[in-house]
């Protein structure tokens, strides 16, 4: 890539991030989800009606748009986070309907103010840098998530909040002490998803949806993209609704880890000649349960005890990755599908 190319991707990872703070991170990750699922199916599509790739073309929805420098979650999603630290760092997120430190309001867009939009560009354009180091490096981790994660803690640090929160006790869910100390609120990030019994339940059953789905379409994320894009009713204030992404992902990765072979070489034949349903459903469902106790854990420790928004699927995904990632350079996984190995 030439030197004006790359400074190209960097103007619009900027407008990414603005978008991102202008609509909010939350609803911007959502269409994400939207895209990933058109990308997945299309490519389903080609695959399957038009072998010749050629012929059809690639439209790169996927890597170019849903996890690019337009939607990617390490440019539009961390750009919304931080613009909304820096509004609640000066007093000036709205409050009203939200009981969480204002930072957290991820769900709501924040408008054309020229410096909520130049802040959540800066913090786009770090996003993809470090999105596209971390690959270039080839770290064993997702990039992005790494991304979002990088970006939440920076922020953290640039607009003067705690980079953790409580320094004891942070798993924790204890709301305050009982003797009126003065012990911060716990803000649980899903409340109703927070229990260790209904994680780990959660995880099982939407991790052996993930499973299966990759192994009756190739697809590694087409499970992670309905998951996401599932997320609509959580921003439209839908109650009780499980955020599952971080469960999906790791166990459709799995699944399609386990076939020797690139990505793009899995079909469904190949996937059933290589491997019984019972497994894919088996592999699935660890892995599912990992991302699961991962993002609950990461939750615990970085979003419940601090002030602005760390994403926990985000940290999840990015060690769930790393796990993948060390067992395709174990020799347990012939490969590591999409997660980056040195």
């Amino acid at each position: 890539m030439s030197a004006v190319d790359a400074l190209a991707l960097v103007v619009a990872a900027f407008a990414g991030g603005a978008f991102g703070a202008a609509i909010g991170a939350l609803p911007s990750f959502t269409f994400a989800g939207f895209v990933v699922v058109a990308g997945q199916v299309y490519q389903l599509a080609q695959r399957n009606l038009a072998p010749d790739a050629a012929a059809v073309g690639n439209v790169g929805l996927v890597d170019s748009l849903a996890f690019g420098v337009v939607l990617g979650p390490h440019v539009a999603f961390g750009g919304g986070a931080a613009a909304a630290a820096y509004l609640a760092s000066r007093g000036e997120m709205p409050t009203e309907g939200f009981a969480y430190s204002p930072a957290k309001r991820v769900t709501t867009g924040l408008g054309t103010r020229p410096d909520v939009l130049a802040v959540g560009g800066l913090f786009g354009v770090f996003g993809h840098l470090f999105a596209t180091a971390s690959a270039s490096l080839a770290l064993p981790f997702d990039p992005v998530a790494a991304g979002v994660v990088a970006s939440a803690l920076l922020h953290r640090v640039v607009f003067g909040f705690d980079l953790v929160g409580a320094r004891d006790g942070l798993l924790d869910m204890t709301p305050a002490r009982a003797d009126g100390g003065t012990a911060r609120t716990v803000e649980p990030w899903l409340p109703y998803m927070t229990e260790w019994p209904s994680v780990a339940a959660i995880g099982l059953v939407a991790g052996v949806l993930g499973g299966f789905v990759a192994y009756r379409t190739g697809s590694a994320f087409l499970a992670f993209g309905l998951s996401v894009a599932i997320l609509v009713f959580v921003n439209s204030g839908v109650e009780r609704i499980p955020v599952t992404h971080h469960i999906t992902l790791p166990a459709s990765t799995a699944v399609l880890a386990a076939i020797p072979g690139p990505l793009a070489s899995h079909t469904p034949a190949t996937i059933a000649a290589a491997m019984p349903l019972w497994q894919a459903i088996a592999l699935g469902a660890g892995f599912g349960l990992l991302g699961a106790l991962l993002g609950e854990l990461s939750q615990r420790v970085l979003y419940a005890h601090a002030d602005t928004h760390l994403d926990p699927p985000a940290a999840s995904i990015v060690l769930s990755s790393f796990c993948i990632a060390v067992l395709a350079l174990a020799g347990v996984f012939p490969g590591a599908v999409w997660v980056p190995t040195p």
